[in-house]
């Protein structure tokens, strides 16, 4: 009998996978069920960096960007729809699929990148915060940078409420944007024939600046990673059936919540052609759209609402790239960091720069800055969009749901115009740096190559390497499993009770292995613990059954089948804490083992910091021996 057993690698948001009961009757409920995902990820489509382009953008250019918004709109529909598809089917986010695709060079190039694309996000968010607060409050720049970093708390208050209460403040937040927005058309009584000719696709370079920050501001690449995760915040059944439910709502969900989005950025756009365009008025600065929205309109009335609908834009982007954030990293680098410190960090990021340019270059700067940061978010789209047509096309990943022969074509043009448009934009770009560079412009040049070169290989590889290697077509490159043999262990004193804390991530296996072989050495007993940390445990206790507990319990119930076929006498221990290390403590005092066996990830120093430091201070409380075991490949 084969008793060796595969260990599945970690769930996207495990706090809250497979939280959301989907099997309703009636049409309306079970659509009720599924929506909420599109519209957390629909905020990226209207945060404070889109405020900035599409203000820009009329007031520069009337409605002729229209067209770029509904060509955004229509790339973001079947990007995402591809994104939920492979998180429904495959079971995995996009990260967690580049990361078992992938080598680990290549999988850490392409997480810097995401990190670098998920800063420039929040530098939008930061900014637009910054800026509403001002509106209102006339608060200074740099204080409202400073209160901005304070939403960390504000984020991490929310998480502990489950996704369903995230998404109803989403929408709320969403709804008092597109209520303001309504407002603006109708005191700005827009010319809606003229509006037609802004579909007619025009490019120049003198709009294509714009027309590249508008595209990056839509089509936003942290957005792909976090849908592929939030979908499987739904209970998904394991049938194609079930999946193909799942991909049909989804759908509906995103063409809703985008095509909601793409009204809110037209509107913006067309208050900015109407009101500024046709004045003659360049607006250099989204303050100096809202000072003259009252005395052009006659209102002040349009000032405020502006500022309202700027403030919640920020905000609501907060919570959705905090979360975006968590996945990438967990998903890339497969390891948690602490949540407050993780969204801490990505605040800073954004928060220096920010405050540099406000310091040096006033509010003009922090203008040129927000659509900087949209451009940067363009710039690193491929290496998204890319990988995801590769891992949704292929047969053996995703079987019948695989992409049909037109959606591919139309998937790999979207890749090759947002490429080729990206590629314009650069050469423009280095140009300009290369004319205003003077003394510096050898190094200029050199820096450039470097990373042009990087960049260049970079995408080739992403591109070409899943087709000649066929990676893509397992999940992962070997699976880790619990060895069945004995492992040979060296002499060592007696031991009866043997004590194993598991984290459910791949070094239990290490851990098991090495415990079971001292069992069976010595005919000990094992103590297998676990500590569920979500919030529902830490209040309801044993009492708790969310479905990320129920997952906890099969899990230890599976490996004590396996190891009691190997004729090893184990028992299970399941604590409900928001502290594991004094779990095991207690645990450990209460059953007095004679030997503490932990997996170990193989950090210090500073990184205790960031992953925390079970393994030193359980041993400067404990007088047992400690096995301390890693994986060696580390």
């Amino acid at each position: 009998m084969d008793t060796a057993r595969t260990f599945e690698p970690a769930r996207s948001l495990a706090e809250v996978h497979s939280s959301v009961e989907t099997t309703h009757i009636g049409l309306w409920r079970r659509m009720f069920a599924f929506a909420g995902p599109a519209y957390l990820v629909s905020v990226g489509y209207m945060d404070p960096g889109n405020w900035a382009t599409d203000l820009e953008g009329g007031a520069r250019f009337g409605y002729r960007l229209l067209w770029v918004l509904v060509m955004s709109n229509a790339m973001a529909v079947l990007l995402q729809t591809l994104s939920a598809r492979l998180g429904i089917v495959a079971g995995r986010d996009l990260a967690q699929a580049c990361r078992e695709t992938y080598p680990r060079p290549i999988t850490y190039a392409l997480w810097v990148l995401c990190e670098i694309a998920i800063a420039a996000c929040d530098l939008a968010e930061v900014l637009g915060a910054a800026i509403g607060l001002n509106l209102l409050f006339h608060l200074p720049l740099l204080v409202g940078v400073a209160i901005t970093a304070a939403d960390t708390l504000l984020v991490l208050w929310f998480q502990r409420f489950g996704i369903r209460i995230i998404e109803a403040v989403i929408l709320a937040l969403i709804t008092v944007i597109a209520g303001c927005f309504c407002i603006e058309i109708i005191l700005s009584r827009p010319a809606f024939s003229e509006m037609a000719t802004g579909l007619v696709p025009r490019l120049s370079t003198q709009n294509l600046y714009i027309a590249i920050a508008i595209l990056g501001a839509t089509v936003m690449p942290h957005n792909l990673y976090l849908h592929s995760a939030l979908v499987q915040t739904r209970q998904i059944g394991k049938t194609p059936e079930a999946r193909h439910i799942a991909c049909h709502y989804n759908f509906i969900d995103s063409l809703v919540a985008l095509n909601g989005a793409l009204l809110v950025n037209a509107a913006i756009l067309v208050v900015a052609g109407t009101v500024f365009f046709k004045r003659g008025i360049v607006v250099t600065e989204i303050q100096q759209a809202h000072l003259l929205l009252a005395p052009l309109l006659g209102t002040s009335v349009a000032s405020v609402v502006f500022a309202i609908a700027l403030l919640c834009s920020g905000q609501s982007s907060t919570l959705t790239g905090t979360l975006a954030g968590q996945i990438v990293m967990e998903g890339f680098l497969n390891f948690r960091m602490r949540p407050w410190l993780r969204r801490l960090i990505t605040r800073s990021l954004a928060i220096i720069p920010a405050a540099i340019t406000i310091y040096w270059a006033g509010e003009r700067g922090v203008y040129h800055l927000l659509i900087l940061s949209q451009v940067i978010l363009s710039m690193q789209l491929p290496f998204a969009i890319i990988p995801l047509v590769h891992f949704t096309s292929d047969r053996r990943r995703m079987g019948e749901f695989a992409n049909k022969t037109w959606v591919i074509i139309l998937s790999w043009i979207t890749a090759v115009v947002i490429l080729a448009l990206n590629v314009w934009l650069m050469g423009q770009s280095i140009a300009d740096w290369l004319a205003v560079a003077g003394y510096w412009r050898p190094y200029v040049i050199v820096l450039l190559a470097v990373a042009g070169i990087f960049l260049i290989a970079l995408l080739l590889w992403v591109t070409v390497e899943p087709v000649l290697t066929r990676r893509g077509a397992r999940f992962g490159r070997a699976p880790v499993t619990l060895p069945a043999a004995a492992v040979s262990a060296a002499d060592a004193p007696v031991y009866s009770r043997i004590l194993v804390p598991l984290d459910h991530t791949a070094l239990d296996h290490l851990a098991i292995a090495h415990a079971a072989a001292m069992a069976r050495m010595h005919h000990a007993k094992l103590y297998l613990l676990h500590v569920e940390e979500g919030v529902t445990s830490q209040v309801y206790g044993s009492l708790s059954s969310t479905a990320e507990v129920e997952a906890g319990r099969k899990y230890l119930d599976d490996i004590v089948d396996s190891l009691r076929a190997e004729g090893v006498d184990v028992e299970t221990m399941v604590a409900h804490s928001s502290n594991p290390n004094r779990e095991i403590v207690r645990c450990a005092r209460q059953i007095q083992p004679d030997l503490l066996v932990m997996g170990a990830h193989g950090h210090g120093g500073l990184k205790d910091l960031i992953f925390g430091t079970t393994i030193n201070s359980v041993r400067h409380k404990l007088r047992i021996p400690l096995l301390v075991v890693r994986d060696v490949g580390k």
